[in-house]
């Protein structure tokens, strides 16, 4: 890990603001850079007025490359749907071209046969040879109570995915889909968006250091598996900091 850091903010619509400051301009940069920017959604209720915001926002959207960090097993039109929900939020109200949609897919009958298509697509996007991992700019996760982060849940079979960008996570027997940590871990930019009192047991496991640290089992709360080669944010507000101060862990 080459950068960390952790922002305690007042609540959840602080950490909506903040995070949308940080999107916007690693959006630019990627443009800037690349000339275009790849992004990887969460679900889940906390980034919803997020994507909202970022409907507002002035972007090239003809070079923004949306994707999904993971997603239900359902129909895009599903009330559960983490594509639904940012195409209703945000994409539906933008200039963004279809083909720039980069959807996870939930209508084939094995969700085996779904991961290992959207593992090809991503594949074909970045134009990367098989066993290679490419490098998203952004990547959105939230965190459950449990710690586990994209459909990564404790003591499953996905966390042990090395060899695959995609895979099949188990929520108690319900499949979905999730990108694995191998790519999670390369990109440039992973921003946590955490908030609520009841995140605070899986946090102080997550973000424990020194002997603490070295005495949690990743397994247990999966989030801390998430150790990117780029910046690492985590943006809570102050019932998930639970007055742990854990700005005082940034690391440089």
């Amino acid at each position: 890990m080459s950068y960390r850091r952790i922002e305690v903010l007042p609540d959840k619509a602080a950490i909506v603001a903040r995070s949308l400051e940080l999107v916007s301009d690693r959006i630019q940069q990627a443009i800037a850079t690349n000339g275009r920017c790849t992004l990887a959604l969460a679900g889940g209720s906390t980034p919803k007025p997020l994507y909202e915001a970022l409907s507002q926002c002035e972007v090239d959207w003809a070079k923004l490359h949306v994707f999904w960090g993971d997603e239900r097993y359902v129909p895009v039109d599903h009330p559960d749907s983490n594509e639904g929900m940012a195409r209703q939020a945000w994409l539906n109200h933008v200039a963004i071209p279809a083909e720039n949609i980069h959807p996870m897919p939930t209508t084939m009958a094995d969700p085996a046969i779904a991961a290992q298509a959207y593992h090809q697509d991503i594949q074909t996007f970045f134009q990367i040879e098989p066993g290679m991992v490419p490098t998203l700019d952004i990547v959105l996760l939230g965190m459950g109570d449990d710690g586990h982060t994209a459909s990564l849940f404790p003591h499953t079979p996905a966390l042990s995915v090395g060899d695959r960008l995609v895979t099949v996570g188990d929520k108690n027997g319900e499949p979905r889909l999730t990108l694995t940590i191998p790519l999670l871990n390369q990109a440039h930019c992973v921003l946590f968006l955490v908030a609520g009192a009841n995140k605070q047991d899986a946090l102080q496991q997550v973000l424990a250091t020194g002997a603490a640290g070295e005495q949690v089992d990743p397994n247990n709360v999966p989030a801390r598996y998430i150790q990117p080669q780029g910046e690492l944010w985590w943006l809570l507000d102050q019932a998930a900091d639970g007055g742990n101060n854990y700005h005082q862990l940034n690391k440089n």
